[in-house]
């Protein structure tokens, strides 16, 4: 499609609708928290061990072995995700074992593999 095409005709805002979002947009500082929490969700070695959290409790050397990588790059990540309140830990005895912290993180995942999959299938009807 053209990309003039894409574009309204003409310049005439809807006064109505735009007050509407601007009622409910985030402030300032909610969307720096949302911005981090995306990137957070960027990098794959992030994904691949919220991933893994989702499926079972692990201690650091479990994600070190699922994940193919030493303790040092496991731990640096678990901290941003930790920091960013994405997973808790607990201790038992000499090991920290890591979990997401809410029911959230997983809905996102899951909403995000949603629509991926979703993507797919209507692109094999096609």
């Amino acid at each position: 499609m053209e990309e003039d095409k894409l574009v309204c005709a003409e310049n005439c805002p809807h006064i109505n609708k735009i007050n509407k979002v601007k009622e409910r947009e985030p402030k300032a500082d909610e969307y720096a928290k949302l911005s981090n929490v995306f990137k957070l969700f960027s990098d794959e070695t992030r994904l691949k061990i919220i991933c893994s959290l989702l499926k079972e409790e692990l201690c650091v050397c479990d994600l070190c072995e699922l994940l193919n990588l030493n303790q040092s790059q496991v731990s640096h990540q678990l901290q941003l995700l930790r920091n960013s309140k994405l997973v808790k830990f607990r201790r038992d005895g000499k090991q920290i074992f890591y979990s997401l912290n809410d029911k959230h993180v997983e809905l996102i995942i899951q909403m995000a593999l949603d629509h991926i999959l979703e993507e797919e299938e209507k692109n094999e009807l096609l």
